[in-house]
């Protein structure tokens, strides 16, 4: 059974960094959620966290370092790496990078690929356990795979209470979607999964637009994220909902409610006036609100796709997937 330190406690950093270098798994916030950590340096500690939460072997995780140095020391940068590095890090960015030759990240990791993905979390708490540790962190966020992720540390417990040893307690995390995360591999910038960073702030800074992934069918994923059927609670959603049917429940967004409102099972409002942001925070804790409360099926407003909403529909569209 995992223990649940608050960090405020004495010794608590030191002590996650122990059970870490150890081979263990410890769940710690960062500024988007909360990350399910295991040294990635060491692959009997990555099998562990995939057996944890029963995460598809091919998906690759993030190699979560303390700065850009470290990073550098895994992967290679081209310019404009160099550029969305130096404009984004600490942040909720990851980037997927050639590896660099002796790349200390084990290859179940990076699942087998050429690239490693990295990010440098701004998170203080993050920050500290990393400089305590002194190593790289594989860090997916600390859920069951395929379920909601989660925004504070009793999210955590309730998935994965008996499969993980530590849970640093830093309260409710401030972003509260996943890492924007673009490919930079020397063929142009490629946007692999929206998140915390939107689209339009990292093409001010580069001066130019950004591509979507073109997998080809059946390949593995690239990033984290990418599975079709991904971020899924047990209730089913219906997207872009007009009208609420009976027996649903509604997921809302802005001051205006959809017809059949007033007969929802239950009603949760990612804001109640329409900011997208505070609809980014509130999207995972939500939904498993909503999924606690037994209904079969989530109407789930239409959200605008401006921003951060791009990220929150992209989750809404895989929590939304057909179950594999």
């Amino acid at each position: 059974m995992a223990q649940r330190q608050p960090v405020s406690e004495p010794g608590a950093i030191d002590a996650a960094a122990r059970i870490l270098g150890a081979g263990g798994l410890v769940a710690f916030p960062t500024e988007t959620v909360y990350g399910l950590g295991a040294d990635a340096t060491n692959a009997a500690a990555v099998a562990k966290l995939y057996a944890a939460k029963g995460r598809p072997a091919f998906n690759p995780l993030i190699a979560h370092v303390g700065d850009s140095a470290a990073a550098h020391a895994l992967a290679r940068f081209d310019a404009d790496a160099e550029t969305l590095a130096a404009a984004f890090w600490p942040g909720p960015l990851t980037l997927v990078l050639p590896k660099r030759a002796g790349c200390a990240v084990a290859d179940l990791a990076t699942a087998g690929l050429d690239t490693v993905a990295v990010r440098v979390p701004a998170h203080p708490i993050a920050q500290a356990l990393l400089a305590r540790l002194g190593r790289p962190v594989a860090a997916p966020s600390a859920n069951r795979s395929g379920h909601v992720s989660p925004t504070t540390a009793a999210h955590v417990l309730a998935d994965l209470a008996d499969r993980i040893d530590l849970v640093l307690d830093g309260g409710p995390t401030s972003v509260g979607l996943e890492s924007t995360i673009l490919a930079a591999a020397g063929d142009g910038v490629v946007l692999l999964r929206p998140g915390g960073v939107p689209r339009a702030a990292i093409e001010r800074v580069l001066g130019r637009g950004v591509s979507a992934p073109r997998e080809p069918p059946g390949e593995a994923p690239r990033a984290p994220g990418m599975l079709a059927s991904h971020y899924a609670p047990r209730a089913a959603l219906r997207l872009d909902a007009a009208a609420v049917q009976p027996g649903e429940a509604l997921l809302a967004f802005g001051p205006v409610l959809p017809a059949g409102a007033e007969r929802a099972a239950t009603t949760l409002n990612l804001s109640s006036r329409g900011d997208i942001v505070e609809a980014a925070a509130n999207l995972f804790s939500h939904l498993r609100a909503l999924d606690r409360a037994g209904v079969a099926a989530i109407a789930v407003m239409p959200i605008p796709h401006a921003g951060l909403g791009e990220a929150i529909n992209d989750r809404l569209a895989r929590a939304a997937a057909p179950r594999r």
